[in-house]
């Protein structure tokens, strides 16, 4: 499989800006997988589709507010520091990117607050635009995570061109965020609402939680043809025993087994063994799911439509087949189905 085989043309405007007014009512492309066949539907009337003991696995990770905007020691230049992970809790060293990166180097201060109570040394290069900084911050570590969350802005992907919302900070989060840690939202998540799942729980359908925290890797662009050759970034899971439980009771009992979303696929993916079983795992994985791919644990799945030649794209072509999917995004695009992290839903049968 070529980088360029999954290539199609996506005009501008269907990337979504804005999620749509009510989680529940974005649209929804159902695809079944043994008929070959597409309907179109609204993504409430997903709970149609599902029967009393089916499984739906959701993704519990939490965005925190990643996007700080500090100056510049000396010249006052405005530059943007997006948190991708925390290095050192004790000395409070992260993991960054900074824009405009050229201006940043080792040894210079960012000035985050007027009074100079939120400081970063720049200590080291990782990357063209990554950088490890060193916060100094005259505070306990729950005040200085308290000051991050005050300063930072909803971490929206760059594509979306508008200033950040009140509203986002609701609206790029799913109602069951849980656990701290994701710099980009889970987005086949988001469409669930406080009711829909009420409706699902009524039905006598069963929930089980895994923690994938997102990371900017996510929205990396392949830069070789050669699928094989591609490295992922790695991202942190974590899938306790009582979870493992349920997924290994539904897998058993042929269950349909939903996963919520690329993210959970991917956790559940890199846990299950060869007998199809899940085990408990905290650790981090950099699995690249692409075709042809055996996937272990569900036989359905629920996304968002993705951007041309992404990693999410390939883990979905794996699993609806790759024909069919490119089928299906042609129909999307004639449709004018929002594509993206704000934009409507898949359901894969």
């Amino acid at each position: 499989m070529k980088t360029s085989d999954f290539n199609f043309d996506l005009p501008e405007e269907l990337l979504a800006e804005h999620p749509s007014e009510h989680r529940d009512e974005a649209r929804l492309m159902v695809l079944d997988r043994k008929t070959q066949t597409i309907e179109h539907k609204t993504f409430k009337d997903v709970v149609d589709y599902f029967d009393e003991k089916d499984l739906f696995i959701f993704n519990n990770t939490k965005v925190f507010p990643a996007r700080l905007y500090g100056n510049k020691e000396k010249t006052g230049a405005k530059i943007e520091v997006f948190l991708l992970r925390e290095l050192d809790k004790e000395t409070r060293v992260w993991d960054v990117l900074v824009d405009p990166a050229r201006k940043i180097r080792i040894g210079n201060k960012l000035f985050f607050t007027e009074d100079e109570s939120l400081v970063a040394e720049v200590i080291d290069n990782t990357t063209s635009r990554g950088r490890t900084l060193r916060f100094l911050f005259d505070g306990s570590y729950e005040e200085f995570r308290t000051k991050l969350k005050e300063l930072g802005e909803t971490p929206l992907p760059k594509y979306i061109k508008r200033e950040v919302e009140p509203e986002d900070a609701e609206r790029y989060q799913t109602i069951y965020a849980k656990v701290e840690g994701a710099v980009a939202a889970p987005t086949a998540g988001l469409h669930f609402s406080r009711h829909l799942m009420k409706r699902l729980e009524i039905k006598g359908i069963d929930f089980a939680e895994v923690t994938l925290h997102v990371g900017l890797g996510t929205f990396n662009p392949i830069e070789v043809e050669d699928l094989s050759k591609h490295k992922m970034e790695s991202e942190e899971i974590i899938i306790d025993e009582v979870n493992a439980e349920i997924i290994n009771k539904a897998v058993q009992e042929n269950r349909k087994v939903c996963a919520v979303g690329t993210t959970t696929m991917r956790a559940i993916e890199t846990s299950v063994s060869s007998n199809r079983k899940i085990s408990a795992f905290q650790g981090w994985t950099n699995k690249f799911i692409y075709p042809p791919h055996d996937f272990g644990v569900a036989n359905t799945m629920i996304t968002n439509f993705h951007t041309p030649k992404s990693t999410l794209m390939m883990m979905i072509a794996a699993f609806a087949g790759k024909d069919f999917l490119m089928q299906a995004y042609e129909e999307a695009v004639r449709e004018k189905y929002k594509f993206y992290s704000y934009g409507d839903a898949m359901l894969i049968l």
